[in-house]
């Protein structure tokens, strides 16, 4: 009796499950990578009004963190510098600058600088500022090494697995609280040793519920 379909017809039930598993693990690991903060977050740089160089100033000059962003020892929030610190200097330093217009105008018209932050935190997160700093968590765990950037760009993910691995693992990422600021500080051999030793003397327990970021 003559076949009613060509034999290649036998292929299509399991040619159709392989193109769906295909189709599915491809989509998933599609949106897995190219929707995730590695990608859509990781390399952020917008263009600031001021085209201020972290390099220059953190970098070359040796200026503390905290001369600009004030608050992060004691506050929630690492404030923006206003524009009376950058004249601190500017009043004798480069008074002529075409780049720094923007700057004395600012000054003369007592009108904030539009800054866009880099690194924004969804208002649905929590993130206190003070508790790593004076737990010894260095800014360039989070922010990179701002010291070498001419714009600053955001290098770590800020998701919330990211937040968590070092949450269940803090040690290889704390320091003494005198170094925190310190770009160039090189953590010793022993890192592992002296991270647990700085986890107990400081009693630091990141929280790994919920409530601890999301409040």
């Amino acid at each position: 009796m003559a076949q009613i379909f060509p034999k290649w017809t036998n292929y299509l039930g399991p040619g159709t499950a392989l193109a769906a598993v295909l189709l599915i693990s491809g989509g998933t690991w599609f949106f897995w990578f190219y929707a995730s903060p590695s990608f859509t977050d990781v390399g952020y740089r917008p263009v600031q009004p001021v085209a201020y160089s972290h390099k220059l100033h953190a970098g070359d000059l040796g200026i503390d963190c905290r001369y600009c962003h004030t608050t992060v020892e004691f506050a929630a929030a690492a404030n923006v510098p206003p524009t009376a610190t950058c004249m601190n200097c500017h009043t004798l330093v480069k008074q002529d600058s075409e780049k720094l217009q923007l700057v004395r105008d600012s000054w003369k018209d007592k009108k904030s600088l539009r800054w866009t932050r880099v690194h924004d935190l969804p208002d649905f997160a929590y993130f206190n500022h003070s508790v790593h700093i004076n737990a010894g968590v260095g800014c360039i765990s989070c922010h990179g090494n701002v010291a070498q950037m001419e714009v600053v760009e955001q290098k770590k993910m800020l998701s919330m697995g990211w937040c968590l691995e070092c949450h269940r693992n803090p040690e290889p990422n704390l320091r003494p609280v005198s170094e925190v600021t310190n770009m160039d500080w090189v953590a010793p051999a022993n890192q592992a040793e002296v991270g647990k030793l700085l986890r107990a003397t400081k009693n630091i327990n990141p929280p790994e519920d919920c409530s601890g970021c999301h409040r």
